[in-house]
């Protein structure tokens, strides 16, 4: 197989209202190590189209609220075989993308999730009800459909092919875990790998910050698993 170049892949990142993070946060990506770096204004009511930008990014539009909303829209904005999808809140590196595409150029991975549990987590990065709701569902998928996971991290890389094929449907906070089970149904190749995770530059989550929100979360995680779980 043809080893990709860091040309063939696009990096989409979903933000609302991060304008504080946004810029800051693309002049962490090395040069060279994306074809187009498109950021999703999912709605924000701040100068985050504005930002990202002058910040050298490709701004789609995407007013409808909803995580997998800004993804879908990202994805259908580029036409790149790899596509990588980071949040937009700084709590990412940047630097870390080369590593999560490799296992796609060489050809070993269809699928690749950054995992925050096995990589770097700084103090204060996740809070405790976020944690422990991220590790129960990623325990259930491991069980249920034996992807050897650790996280249901946000910060991943697949094959283009494949996420066509996958048909997304969901369009909130369950578009990462939809993307995880129908992957497993179709016997794509999952790899997990280590990234690091900081504090985001914007304070607390819009999601994981607040015990109600994670509870939101997790609610609408569940539904994703019993409707694709048939």
């Amino acid at each position: 197989m043809r080893p990709m170049l860091p040309t063939d892949v696009a990096l989409i990142i979903p933000a609302l209202n991060e304008a504080a993070c946004i810029g800051p946060l693309l002049a962490e990506l090395p040069p060279g190590e994306a074809a187009e770096v498109v950021v999703v204004d999912n709605g924000s009511t701040d100068d985050t189209a504005g930002e990202a930008r002058r910040a050298g990014a490709r701004v789609v539009q995407e007013p409808r609220r909803g995580y997998g909303y800004a993804c879908a829209a990202g994805v259908a904005a580029t036409s790149a075989p790899l596509v990588a999808f980071m949040d937009g809140d700084g709590s990412f590196l940047p630097a870390e993308l080369p590593r999560l595409v490799a296992p796609l150029r060489q050809g070993q991975a269809d699928l690749v999730v950054g995992s925050r549990m096995l990589g770097g987590m700084a103090p204060g990065s996740m809070p405790l009800h976020q944690r422990l709701g991220n590790q129960f569902i990623a325990s259930i998928l491991r069980r249920r459909y034996g992807l050897p996971i650790t996280d249901l991290g946000p910060f991943r890389a697949i094959r283009r092919q494949l996420l066509e094929h996958l048909d997304m449907q969901e369009r909130t906070y369950g578009w990462p875990v939809e993307m995880l089970i129908k992957a497993a149904q179709c016997q794509a190749r999952v790899m997990e790998l280590p990234v690091t995770y900081r504090p985001r530059l914007g304070g607390h989550s819009k999601v994981g910050g607040h015990p109600i929100g994670t509870v939101r979360a997790t609610y609408r995680i569940f539904q994703v698993l019993a409707r694709y779980s048939q």
